[in-house]
């Protein structure tokens, strides 16, 4: 059995393009990369459920890796789902199984969970070096990150990590969910909340065709990220998706106070801004690398930023210390401070680089309140 095609699923076709285009090469392997809560699996299931890759590919396997933590237990799942018989040497019998079948695509969805773990990290990524090994044998594989695990020859052009949403897909999906009956200007405002994060879209959505838009609103200002994640899982709770990111064997304790501090600029911060803020945060560049690599934050316009609803969740959780407060404010008054010194002959370098900033600025200001 495979999972069944989404039925709510806008604002991926060139994703979707790409990823067909791939899979109709001769030997495909391919990471779909992104955040939790992006739509990863969904984009799988899509690609999973096309005409051509129906017909290329007379069998499609989904395995399921959200509970596989080693790669041992990766191996018997994956045997288990194949009907093969209990063997001592399981894998064996898989890389014979995919080896004498027809064409075949495999996908293997949230990957990361066995591959996450560094002690069990290079077996996980020989057992897929072998599955790489079977030249009809198609590879899918979704992760949270922006890393590819090695030994695999990834397929050219990679395809590039999955973005939120743009608001008018948003406001499509949200449609589909709540019905068009709502008052446009409250739903874009729910939807700027959501960071146009698929999964917030349909977790808000969902509160807002049975309590409405007003009752929405009034409880994210209080509850923030809370009012989505009454459910149990990921896939519906959205404080359980990003604590599964923030778990990560990635994250350091450095690259948290980096993250508490871009949760309180919602403009970002530049490379050069990171360098001359006086952080007290060691190895800050490595930081803001393992960021990336757990999507726990991505550059746009080469500032380093985090979601709105991982932002929301961070401050929610986590507060900067006094130190690491004083150094942002500090940052910041300096830029201001020459601003204010060069006014009389302003550099439009400065006025850009302040622009830049008004919302950092904003946030700070009503921070120290």
């Amino acid at each position: 059995m495979i999972p069944p095609s989404p039925q709510i699923f806008h604002g991926r076709e060139q994703e979707l393009a790409e990823l067909l285009l791939i899979l109709n090469q001769e030997t495909p392997r391919v990471a779909i990369l992104g955040p939790g809560g992006i739509g990863k699996t969904s984009l799988a299931r899509a690609a999973l459920h096309h005409s051509k890759v129906n017909t290329k590919y007379s069998q499609r396997h989904f395995i399921f890796c959200q509970s596989t933590n080693t790669c041992t237990s990766l191996v018997a799942s994956i045997a288990t789902h194949l009907g093969l018989p209990q063997s001592k040497d399981p894998t064996r019998k898989i890389v014979h199984h995919f080896r004498s079948s027809d064409p075949c695509l495999l996908v293997l969805d949230n990957f990361e969970t066995p591959w996450e773990f560094i002690a069990f990290r290079a077996e996980v990524e020989e057992f897929l070096s072998l599955l790489d090994d079977i030249p009809h044998l198609a590879i899918l594989v979704t992760m949270r990150g922006t890393e590819r695990p090695k030994k695999v020859k990834w397929s050219r052009p990679f395809l590039p990590p999955l973005k939120p949403l743009a608001s008018l897909a948003a406001l499509k999906m949200f449609t589909d969910i709540a019905e068009d009956q709502h008052d446009k200007e409250k739903v874009m405002e729910l939807l700027n909340l959501t960071g146009y994060l698929p999964l917030a879209v349909s977790l808000i959505a969902n509160i807002v065709s049975y309590e409405g838009c007003d009752y929405a609103l009034a409880h994210w200002r209080t509850e923030k990220t809370h009012i989505l994640s009454d459910g149990y899982d990921k896939s519906s709770n959205l404080n359980a998706s990003i604590e599964i990111s923030l778990a990560s064997s990635r994250m350091t304790a450095d690259a948290q106070q980096l993250l508490i501090v871009l949760s309180i600029l919602p403009d970002g911060l530049s490379d050069t801004d990171l360098s001359q803020s006086g952080l007290q945060i060691p190895n800050i560049l490595k930081c803001k690398a393992t960021l990336i690599q757990t999507s726990l934050a991505y550059s746009e316009n080469q500032h380093l930023k985090c979601l709105v609803p991982i932002q929301e969740y961070i401050r929610d959780k986590h507060s900067a210390s006094p130190s690491l407060k004083f150094s942002i404010r500090q940052h910041f008054h300096k830029m201001l401070k020459l601003w204010d010194t060069f006014r009389i002959l302003p550099s439009q370098e400065i006025v850009d680089h302040i622009s830049r900033n008004l919302g950092n600025i904003s946030s700070i200001l009503k921070d120290a309140l």
